[in-house]
């Protein structure tokens, strides 16, 4: 059950409030979970996590959408395949980012989403109010005092700080293309289709850079399964069944919960306690975000981590 509030966003309520919890509790844990799994390459933790749930949710396609899957038009298939390539480019950017720079950084910096969807909004002719433009340039702010934050570490923090950014860029561009394909194709077949493409075009990377495909310890396996199971098809999937009672701007700004939600198991099980400077930026980025989705510039919204 849904109500509206008096600006026109929905305000979550009863059961989609619990599960919109749950769902931030599960995304929450992939920036945590990436960086604990050391041991595996970072275009491997990509592979495999979509690998994995490629191998649970094209069995549900075929099952129970098979004549969806069958009357796909060319231009559902060209989104299709467009979406699954920005995908890829966002996990092989974000899931790098997360062994160079820390959670916190990372998972704000790629949150920038909903900024880069505006800037998307522009170029497609889609009108952007001054409202929305004031919250990118706080929201920038943010990333700037960020990434100055990790400057002063290192030049690798630098890099996952620049990586994360290219991260937050492809997946509005991949929320971009998702939304129009999804106006007339399921989420089960979206998903699954997308899924699909991006492990392959991740596992043509993994072998382009000789990266180790299996052979890791069993806790690393644990860790991947744990990715998957919770941030890939939980999180994600409960993302998608409340997008039918609420509207892309409410599920946009309660997603900014993930920033502090991965920066606390980051502190607690990692010890990236994270600096003087780094609060105030995420502080501000978080703001700058809830300015834009407030303006309406948030439509593209929902994050892949």
């Amino acid at each position: 059950m849904t109500s509206r509030t008096a600006g026109g966003t929905v305000r979550p309520v009863g059961a989609d409030g619990l599960l919109l919890v749950v769902a931030i509790a599960a995304v929450s844990t992939s920036g945590p979970l990436i960086a604990a799994a050391a041991a595996v390459p970072a275009l491997a933790i990509a592979f495999w996590r979509n690998a994995l749930a490629g191998a649970v949710l094209v069995p549900a396609a075929l099952l129970t959408r098979r004549h969806e899957l069958r009357g796909l038009d060319r231009r559902e298939g060209r989104l299709a395949v467009l979406a699954g390539a920005l995908l890829a480019l966002h996990f092989a950017t974000w899931t790098p980012a997360l062994g160079l720079t820390t959670v916190a950084s990372a998972t704000a910096l790629v949150s920038t989403q909903p900024v880069w969807a505006a800037l998307l909004a522009t170029l497609r002719g889609e009108p952007v109010s001054r409202r929305v433009w004031t919250g990118i340039a706080v929201a920038m702010g943010g990333a700037v005092l960020l990434t100055g934050a990790d400057l002063r570490v290192s030049g690798a923090a630098l890099l996952g700080d620049l990586l994360a950014v290219l991260g937050g860029m492809s997946a509005a561009a991949y929320m971009t293309a998702g939304s129009e394909i999804r106006r007339s194709v399921s989420t089960t077949t979206y998903t699954a289709l997308c899924y699909s493409l991006t492990a392959l075009l991740l596992l043509a990377g993994c072998l382009a850079f000789r990266q180790q495909l299996g052979g890791y310890a069993a806790a690393d396996w644990v860790k991947l399964l744990a990715l998957t199971g919770g941030a890939q098809l939980l999180g994600h999937s409960l993302f998608n069944v409340v997008l039918r009672d609420l509207s892309p701007t409410t599920v946009s700004l309660t997603l900014l919960l993930e920033i502090p939600g991965a920066a606390l198991l980051a502190a607690v099980f990692l010890g990236q306690r994270p600096s003087l400077l780094t609060l105030p930026g995420a502080a501000l980025l978080v703001v700058g975000i809830a300015l834009v989705i407030r303006a309406g510039g948030g439509g593209a919204s929902i994050p892949v981590e």
